[in-house]
């Protein structure tokens, strides 16, 4: 197989980079880490949901709440559509389940942070180059 250029390879990270934001565990999926794939999807996931159960979505709040934000907007960019919904203020939560579920969904974003560095560290080390080729974790 040829050796990529430099850009070509610079794109790979990108994409690889992009798809691991937008869906967790999707960049893992593409450098074939199927089974990190699914646990990372299945994890990031349940854990934002958790947060979003325990404190409604009103703890995805832009405007009053917008560190919370920053690290909630790293767990998808689909996070971004639910703090337009909520900016109209009529989704409130109060006490301490908008807290506990701030903290949630913001370590949801964190993680899928830490997973989109694993994913684009593993491309760039050269995983998922060869097509066809199956690696297990």
């Amino acid at each position: 197989m040829p050796k990529q250029s430099k850009i070509d390879h610079g794109i790979f990270l990108l994409v690889v980079a992009v798809l691991a934001w937008t869906v967790p565990g999707a960049g893992h999926l593409v450098i074939k880490e199927r089974k990190r794939a699914v646990i990372i999807f299945v994890t990031i996931t349940l854990t934002f949901i958790t947060g979003l159960y325990i404190g409604s979505v009103g703890v995805i709040d832009p405007v009053g709440a917008w560190p919370w934000y920053i690290g909630q907007m790293m767990a998808s960019p689909a996070v971004g559509v639910l703090g337009q919904i909520t900016r109209t203020g009529h989704y409130t939560s109060y006490g301490k389940p908008a807290d506990i579920g701030q903290i949630y969904t913001c370590i949801a974003g964190l993680l899928n942070l830490l997973c989109v560095i694993s994913a684009v560290y593993m491309a760039y080390a050269g995983r998922g180059e060869i097509i066809g080729e199956d690696e297990d974790v």
